[in-house]
């Protein structure tokens, strides 16, 4: 799932091109694309105005007044402005004369009308803010890591402590900070635990401004262009490479059933 930074590209992406559009006509081609949807989307997005495109952490909305069209990218969804031609395309939609086409190839994210409760839709009601909103607390999130007694990287995965963060940003603000993935988050002080949220918030800065971090072409922004972060990457995916600070190979570990990439030397 692509992580903060990528979905806020997007985010920005469709604000540039459909903020203040109303939906003219909506299709859905494939029924995952749409599941728990008791009423056809058509039904209720037609004639409906987006007043704002928002996201919190990795998760993005189109605010349409009282209600939201919530927006899960899933492994490999793609909102794309304009014309394709992927055989992928989930959802079709015209927006006051803009082509918005949802394109999963995987079919694990979906589009889902749905009420907002303070603000955001009800499947992300219950997602921790992330460290790039304006009203983050990092004292009371770095408090609320502290009290955690699962290893560090599997508490910065976790969406409902902070959200946004996902396995890449996850080793590179561990990395930044000197703080091993394995340690015990309650270990931390809260010093330690602040300074790796502020990392988190600088590294994720760093790669927005770099269009995000795309693998492979399941990743691009809606012009259909991919970012290109991964070339500033110090730690994820570089197993065997040596440490940009050290020089010690990076090592690849599993924690909490992910990949994890580290210094031993200089993570501690």
């Amino acid at each position: 799932m692509p992580e903060l930074p990528e979905v806020e590209v997007v985010r920005r992406g469709l604000e540039a091109h459909v903020l203040d559009g109303v939906f003219e006509d909506v299709e859905v081609l494939h029924p995952r694309a749409n599941r728990g949807q008791d009423v056809p989307l058509a039904d209720l997005l037609v004639g409906a105005r987006i007043t704002a495109v928002r996201r919190r952490g990795k998760y993005l909305w189109l605010d349409l007044g009282e209600d939201a069209l919530y927006v899960h990218l899933g492994m490999s969804g793609q909102m794309l402005i304009g014309p394709t031609s992927s055989p992928h395309v989930r959802i079709r939609a015209r927006v006051s004369g803009r082509d918005l086409n949802f394109v999963d190839q995987r079919t694990f994210g979906r589009w889902l009308y749905t009420p907002q409760v303070a603000g955001v839709p009800v499947p992300v009601a219950h997602i921790a803010r992330d460290p790039l909103e304006a009203d983050f607390d990092r004292v009371a999130t770095a408090r609320l890591i502290r009290r955690k007694r699962s290893a560090i990287k599997a508490v910065l995965l976790n969406q409902e402590v902070v959200s946004g963060i996902g396995n890449i940003y996850a080793d590179e603000a561990l990395w930044q900070a000197g703080i091993a993935p394995t340690r015990r988050a309650s270990s931390l002080l809260q010093r330690e635990a602040v300074a790796l949220l502020d990392a988190a918030e600088e590294v994720m800065r760093r790669a927005l401004a770099e269009g995000g971090t795309s693998f492979d072409s399941l990743y691009v922004n809606v012009n259909g262009e991919s970012g290109y972060f991964s070339r500033s990457l110090n730690a994820y995916g570089r197993e065997g490479e040596p440490c940009r600070r050290c020089g010690t190979p990076l090592r690849r570990i599993v924690v909490g059933g992910r990949s994890s990439h580290y210094c031993s030397e200089c993570q501690h």
